[in-house]
Order: structure tokens, then C-alpha cells, then sequence
């Protein structure tokens, strides 16, 4: 067999080739995340009569920011305004969006199938605010003067975060 130029260039060209597809392939990986663990400390939440834990709220780096607990009760057709004063009435809060579809998720059964206020005033509107259907779970908004129904949420935070 006698060796080429075109031979030769042909192997060449294969190896860079070769070589920016094992170079692409390494930087895909390294995007990748890491293999890690996921430690959940022993924590002891109380709950007073009534209340429900619903879950932990995660921050965007996947660190526990709170446990939700949900409080007993609930106020039926009030406005955006009353439903926060009597969210605070039961020492709580009106629960946010994403606070909301834990709740959906885990505690569906404790709501009924209407709107209920979220604590969060729409973005671009200051006379709206966010609200959850309990039917299907979707999220809507709004005019903080319509009636629709409330429940209020406690965030606890235990020490070891």
C-alpha cells in the first residue's frame, strides 16, 4: 500500500473532526451537575389543632427555604384586602402562587373547587392579584374588589437551615 497526501489528509481531517466531537462532548458533560446528596435534617414541626403540613418550599438553588403549614378555616367570599386582614387575623398569610400549587398538590382535598386569593398583586396591574382555582390548578388573576374565598398559611422555618 502506498501512502498519499490524500491519504494522509483524509487521516488528518478525521482526527479533527474526532477531536471537536470529543471536545464538544466534554463541555455537554461538564454542564452537566454533579452527582450530589440531598440531606434532610430531622426536624419536628408542631402543628396546632387543625393545621396541616403541606410540604417544604424550595429556594431556586434547591435549598429548603420554609415548611408550609396550612391553618384551619377559611373566608368565604371576601375581597383581596379583607382576605389578607383576615389572613392576619388567624396569624398567618395569604399563601403565595408557589405556596399555592404545593397546597394544590398535597392538600387538594382540603380546599373546595373555587378560587381562592394568593398573597401576590399581580405584576403589572396593582388593582389585581393572583388567585388559584382548586379544580384543575390553574392560576389566575384577578380584581382585588371580586369576591372569592381564602385560606391562610404559616411558614416555619426550622433552625438548622
Amino acid at each position: 500500500m502506498t501512502t498519499t497526501l490524500e491519504a494522509i489528509e483524509a487521516a488528518h481531517s478525521k482526527l479533527v473532526d474526532d477531536h471537536a466531537r470529543i471536545g464538544a462532548m466534554i463541555d455537554e458533560f461538564k454542564k452537566q451537575s454533579q452527582a450530589t446528596e440531598y440531606r434532610i435534617e430531622a426536624v419536628t414541626i408542631p402543628l396546632a389543632a387543625g393545621e396541616r403540613f403541606a410540604g417544604g418550599i424550595l429556594n431556586e438553588d434547591g435549598t429548603l427555604s420554609h415548611y408550609l403549614i396550612l391553618l384551619p378555616g377559611q373566608a368565604d367570599d371576601v375581597d383581596w384586602n379583607a382576605a389578607r386582614e383576615w389572613a392576619a387575623q388567624q396569624d398567618g398569610d395569604l399563601p403565595t402562587r408557589r405556596e399555592q400549587s404545593l397546597l394544590f398538590a398535597n392538600l387538594k382535598h382540603e380546599f373546595e373547587e373555587r378560587y381562592y386569593w394568593s398573597g401576590e398583586q399581580h405584576e403589572e396591574n396593582a388593582g389585581w392579584a393572583w388567585c388559584q382555582l382548586f379544580y384543575h390548578g390553574h392560576q389566575y388573576y384577578d380584581a382585588h374588589d371580586d369576591e372569592l374565598r381564602a385560606r391562610a398559611v404559616r411558614r416555619f422555618i426550622p433552625s438548622v437551615i
